[in-house]
């Protein structure tokens, strides 16, 4: 499908049907507001390589480096975006590919902001493909909505049944210690995804729906008294699922926690999904990792290294 095509996907979303006026700076999808990135991955010598890398500006990766001492066959890439985050009439393509038996982690510099808007809307078309026996860790860092931002997502995954994927969406709910109307100020934030077989069974597909003025937002059994959430799914076979489950103890500590979280199976034996809210981004992140570490010690027999100090 050509960029333009699959771009074309997004603009048609109920939800976008307020927020097509064009911007009085530049045109939405303009020269300079398309960023495409494609990243592939294949085992070659026995190493795992970026072997093919297409970028257009403002999205970036440079090359891969392997300084996970864990796991140091493991090509890491970091996104980079050049832009200073997202912008009004912003439309972004990334595609990953995944060879058989390749493994890889990528994720994006820092959060990813999707800044005020007075016009029009940003968009994100994923796509995500991984062949027999591979293994993707694909973990952006928060996306921060600004006040009357709106941007639109969507990831189309295809996996082969042995194949595992760590795919996460992480949010805050906007600049929180900014000013007070940031917090669930935007306008618009959604959320795809779509999960298939190579041979185009589909799995299932999930979307999270954030519109301005919804007060189920701030219901008690959503996100009442926190402010950052993670979607984090595990596609992987049934008995690393099986594994993985038995080994992640739910987070749901009385009194008033700094994080809730846990894992529920996920349909036609996809793998699973991890759920979690807390008060700051660090909160999440810890539970985050927490499955991020079983998954890999079950999936690849590694574990992960040690933490940053910085983060």
């Amino acid at each position: 499908m050509a960029l333009h095509e699959q771009l074309g996907r997004l603009d048609d979303a109920r939800e976008l049907r307020d927020f097509k006026a064009e911007p009085a700076q530049m045109r939405a999808a303009g020269p300079g507001k398309v960023g495409e990135l494609c990243l592939g991955f294949s085992l070659r010598g026995g190493r795992s390589t970026l072997h093919d890398l297409y970028r257009v500006a403002p999205l970036l990766v440079q090359r891969a480096l392997y300084w996970d001492e864990a796991m140091p066959e493991l090509p890491i890439c970091s996104i980079i975006s050049i832009g200073g985050g997202i912008l009004q009439g912003d439309r972004y393509k990334i595609d990953i590919s995944m060879g058989e038996d390749a493994c890889a982690h990528v994720t994006s510099q820092s959060a990813n902001r999707v800044h005020r808007m007075d016009a029009n809307y940003a968009s994100q078309f994923q796509t995500v493909m991984l062949e027999r026996g591979s293994y993707l860790e694909y973990l952006p860092d928060f996306t921060i909505p600004y006040r009357d931002s709106r941007f639109i997502n969507h990831t189309d995954i295809v996996i082969s049944e042995d194949a595992t994927l760590l795919y996460g969406e992480m949010m805050l709910v906007g600049r929180k210690h900014h000013h007070a109307e940031e917090r669930f100020g935007l306008d618009l934030l959604s959320n795809a995804v779509t999960v298939r077989r190579p041979d185009g069974r589909k799995l299932f597909a999930e979307k999270i729906l954030i519109e301005k003025g919804d007060p189920s937002i701030d219901f008690p059994a959503v996100m009442k008294g926190f402010d950052a959430f993670a979607n984090i799914m595990c596609l992987t076979p049934p008995p690393v699922a099986g594994r993985i489950q038995e080994r992640f103890e739910t987070q749901f500590p009385s009194g008033a926690p700094r994080a809730v979280a846990g894992v529920c199976r996920l349909p036609n034996h996809a793998g699973l999904m991890l759920r979690a809210v807390g008060v700051e981004t660090y909160d999440v992140r810890r539970e985050v990792r927490r499955f991020w570490r079983i998954v890999r010690e079950e999936a690849r027999g590694r574990t992960l290294p040690q933490e940053f100090l910085w983060r």
